[in-house]
């Protein structure tokens, strides 16, 4: 075989994922390694396009999005296509994720006024049951 392959092990310990998440992508059709009887092989594409999957997760990306997104490469327009579309995409998740933080910035400041407020009390019951 002249193209560089890597086994399935090498794959989960480079990426810290399971056989199993790479079975799934399989699936999925993000990804398509070479069968040999039981044994997977995949591609330096499968590859990349592991690591593709992995960064669109982590930036909160759907499976079917990424998948599309990949698919796009095959569009013979220099990834133009593919480029405009995952902008677009990652404008989208930015925004989702900033509101996210936004609420969640709220949520904390709420939580540590209700803990002064709850320590307050406390203190002050303390006082009263001492006196």
């Amino acid at each position: 075989m002249d193209e560089e392959t890597y086994t399935i092990s090498e794959l989960c310990a480079e990426f810290e994922v399971t056989p199993r998440t790479l079975r799934f992508y399989e699936s999925k059709e993000l990804i398509s390694p070479q069968r040999i009887g039981q044994r997977r092989l995949y591609s330096r594409k499968d590859r990349a396009r592991l690591k593709l999957i992995l960064r669109g997760k982590r930036f909160g990306f759907a499976l079917e999005e990424i998948r599309q997104l990949l698919e796009l490469y095959h569009m013979g327009d220099q990834q133009l296509t593919q480029l405009e579309r995952t902008y677009a995409l990652a404008q989208q998740h930015l925004s989702e994720m900033e509101e996210k933080r936004r609420e969640l910035d709220q949520a904390i400041d709420d939580l540590k006024v209700q803990m002064r407020w709850c320590e307050d009390k406390v203190a002050t019951l303390k006082k009263g049951s001492a006196a």
